[in-house]
């Protein structure tokens, strides 16, 4: 969702001015020998949620009337308001844009607010001159904010020092601001709110990024740690940066490989239902996950499934596979797609839909993932692959757009509504994962999927809302199993 910040003009007492108008051509400001008593200037605004999340986020003011609809019903508004000051920065707008204009220096202001301001309601801000000092240029204005019914909002005395020489500003275009929320993730936490946490192996904790989000996991309800590695070395790493780990059973493994083995046998005795990647390397982990020895692997092909928040996409968008599998084969795809549905079934979605990326939405020969994408919907239809609904092949465009595929004369029954992007290799799917990421503020939470337990995979460069879903996604796939088993 994206605002553009500036507001409508208009000028008092001259007739109204178009906007557009306006901005095209400029304006002049008014220096204090051109200022006269009785002189107004307006501007209005339209109270949207988006003016006031970015107000909060500008003054720091998180206070719940303004920003959270159940706490705001049960006040005597009965509904969000707007902060206060949003009325007073408009009566600042007038001052700074308009009368006086460019060079206005604020030296005061005295502000009583009358009335609240609803989602939906247009305030207009107006000043209105009534003193002029010549020995220092000082201007005391009137200022009045009104909302469209007339209800007067807010009134108050101005003082401002105006400038001295006449200056004419071009259109400023101010610019976009996007308005990022990470719902979708924080759904995830809800979910979990009701479910004991998790016990989980961190396996080679030995860095202040790893120990730190096994921590705040656990502060969070979400899993309950074994830390897995040098017991010494986690120690003093808690240590150095305050991690309290006092709670949390540690058990002695000197070398990465080491860790991952004595996690795996705690995953295959029962003593843990998940693992959690730490500072080695995900090979480390995953060897010891597939050896044959520690009995954790399933019919399942192992994959991997980011679960992203999209902060432009309005659902929860999985990729997979774009961490373990390379260069899958049209049967690995198989089970890559039915975890990935498996998956979205344990945070919730009923029947997913399934979108298979290619670079074209036709089939081309030349083009093996179209090949497999066909095949692959075929073999949904005859039930080799159930639970989600899947078309393909799509280009990338056409599975999140349902305008794009319409104008590519597309009838998909997923377009526009995807829930899962299968990719066709590794490589395609860490670049789409990594370029949502860092290109359109995407959080992503990382899970290995196949084998008998689910497997966190973290990132250094996760922030804390990445590692939280990681470990909520955990927490609801151990929650499926255990529900499966009883149901067996």
């Amino acid at each position: 969702m994206q605002t553009n910040t500036a507001a409508i003009i208009e000028a008092q007492p001259a007739v109204e001015v178009d906007q557009d108008s306006l901005l095209a051509a400029g304006h002049d400001n008014v220096p204090f020998d051109e200022i006269e008593i009785g002189q107004t200037a307006s501007m209005s605004r339209q109270l949207t949620m988006n003016d006031i999340e970015l107000f909060a986020t500008v003054s720091g003011n998180t206070n719940p009337v303004h920003l959270d609809q159940q706490f705001a019903a049960n006040t005597e508004h009965h509904k969000i308001i707007a902060h206060g000051m949003w009325s007073g920065a408009l009566v600042s707008g007038v001052l700074g844009s308009k009368l006086p204009g460019s060079g206005t220096v604020y030296l005061g202001q005295d502000l009583n607010f009358r009335h609240t301001v609803g989602l939906g309601d247009v305030i207009t801000a107006t000043v209105t001159v009534v003193e002029k000092r010549p020995e220092n240029k000082v201007v005391i204005l009137d200022c009045i904010c009104v909302n469209q019914d007339g209800e007067v909002i807010v009134t108050g005395t101005a003082e401002v020092a105006a400038p001295t020489q006449k200056v004419h500003r071009d259109s400023l275009d101010l610019p976009e601001v996007q308005v990022i929320h990470h719902d979708q993730h924080d759904a995830l936490l809800k979910k979990c709110e009701a479910l004991a946490p998790v016990p989980t192996a961190v396996v080679y904790p030995c860095n202040e990024a790893s120990l730190r989000g096994a921590v705040e996991a656990a502060q969070a309800g979400l899993i309950d740690p074994v830390l897995v590695g040098p017991v010494a070395t986690i120690k003093e790493i808690a240590a150095t940066y305050s991690l309290d780990i006092a709670a949390y059973r540690l058990v002695d493994a000197e070398f990465g490989p080491d860790a991952a083995e004595a996690a795996a046998r705690l995953a295959r005795e029962g003593s843990v239902e998940a693992l959690m990647k730490g500072s080695l390397h995900t090979d480390e982990l995953m060897s010891a996950v597939v050896r044959k020895e520690n009995c954790l692997r399933t019919k399942s092909r192992i994959s991997h499934v980011f679960v992203m928040n999209v902060p432009t996409y309005e659902r929860t968008l999985m990729i997979t596979d774009a961490a373990i599998n390379i260069a899958p084969t049209l049967e690995d795809k198989v089970h890559i797609v039915q975890n990935a549905i498996n998956l979205a079934h344990a945070l919730g979605v009923a029947q997913p839909n399934v979108g298979i990326l290619s670079a074209v939405e036709n089939i081309n020969p030349k083009i093996p993932s179209t090949l497999e994408a066909a095949v692959l919907c075929k073999m949904a239809d005859r039930g080799q692959i159930t639970g989600g609904v899947l078309d393909g092949p799509l280009a990338f465009d056409n599975a999140i757009s349902a305008e794009a595929a319409k104008t590519k004369g597309i009838a998909s029954p997923v377009a526009g509504k995807v829930d899962i992007l299968l990719v066709p290799d590794l490589e395609s799917g860490n670049m789409l994962a990594k370029q949502l990421s860092f290109l359109a503020n995407a959080d992503a939470a990382g899970i290995v999927l196949g084998a008998k337990v689910p497997i966190i995979l973290t990132s250094r460069a996760d922030n804390l809302r990445s590692r939280l879903a990681s470990c909520a996604v955990a927490a609801l796939l151990a929650e499926a199993n255990r529900n499966a088993r009883i149901s067996h």
